[in-house]
């Protein structure tokens, strides 16, 4: 596997290649993301990883400085897993000069941008600036960041890019906690109760299989428990799976998304339902 640090090495190591497989990453991988480089994998196409951990995307207070940097180890298991190329740019190669163009998308205040405002902006901006370095034919995001994976589908359609998005299914540990590079940052006490965000959610789509279909009710609920427990809530919300915002009545394809907070970790999880319409 090449190791490549600037966009010049980058572009000379993928002369005209236009058939890549590509997966974006902040770093400090876990097997959520070697799912997805194995996933890149099974394209057929060579496989370009990056490792970023892009400061327009943090806002004022969050971990942008205590956020894990273990390239070393990540390295040994991108190339473990197939990858072909690692990208791992620094701050000054990705913006040498302050960013003064942003992509704005839609949705951007909603959901886990209400809470952190300017992120997906910064997330949009970064992945776009990152898609024109690597020029890829296929890019793997995974479910997880349910709210980025379908900003940046938009974000595709939208400028007309020549990429097609492939979505990975969210990875979880054996007591379905979602993995996540900031699970790390969990006491002990904090894993053991940290399943919790993905059972309330379980039980939301449970009720909504068996027929329950006053959301604000289950989300209320969802909320409470969580709160019971010691949890700081952001948000617990029905969403269309198609328009991301609240179903229309008889919509069948919903997905319930929340996001919490644990002491000083912040934890997010999704759970796609079908429901059928009626």
């Amino acid at each position: 596997m090449q190791i490549i640090h600037t966009v010049q090495a980058l572009r000379v190591s993928l002369g005209h290649a236009e058939d890549t497989a590509f997966v974006p990453t902040m770093g400090n991988l876990h097997d959520g993301h070697i799912a997805l480089v194995r996933q890149a994998a099974r394209t057929g196409s060579p496989v370009v990883a990056s490792i970023f951990v892009n400061p327009l995307q943090f806002g004022q207070g969050e971990d942008f400085e205590r956020y894990p940097r273990t390239l070393t180890t990540d390295a040994d298991k991108l190339a473990a897993a197939g990858c072909d190329i690692l990208f791992a740019p620094d701050v000054a190669e990705m913006y040498p000069e302050p960013q003064a163009f942003q992509v704005l998308p839609p949705l951007a205040d909603d959901l886990c941008g209400a809470f952190r405002p300017g992120h997906f902006a910064g997330v949009c901006t970064v992945v776009l600036k990152l898609f024109e370095m690597v020029r890829p034919r296929y890019a793997v995001f995974g479910k997880k960041d349910y709210q980025q994976l379908f900003l940046l589908k938009g974000m595709v359609r939208q400028f007309n890019l020549p990429i097609k998005i492939l979505a990975g299914e969210t990875q979880r540990a054996a007591d379905g906690l979602a993995l996540s590079s900031r699970n790390g940052y969990l006491s002990a006490t904090e894993r053991q109760e940290a399943p919790r965000l993905q059972h309330e959610l379980r039980a939301i789509a449970s009720a909504i299989a068996a027929g329950e279909h006053h959301f604000s009710v289950l989300e209320a609920a969802a909320a409470a428990h969580l709160a019971e427990a010691g949890w700081k809530i952001d948000y617990v919300s029905v969403r269309s799976q198609a328009t991301l915002r609240p179903p229309a009545a008889g919509e069948g394809k919903l997905v319930v998304l929340g996001a919490a907070w644990l002491n000083r970790t912040r934890l997010i999880d999704n759970l796609e339902i079908d429901r059928g319409a009626f």
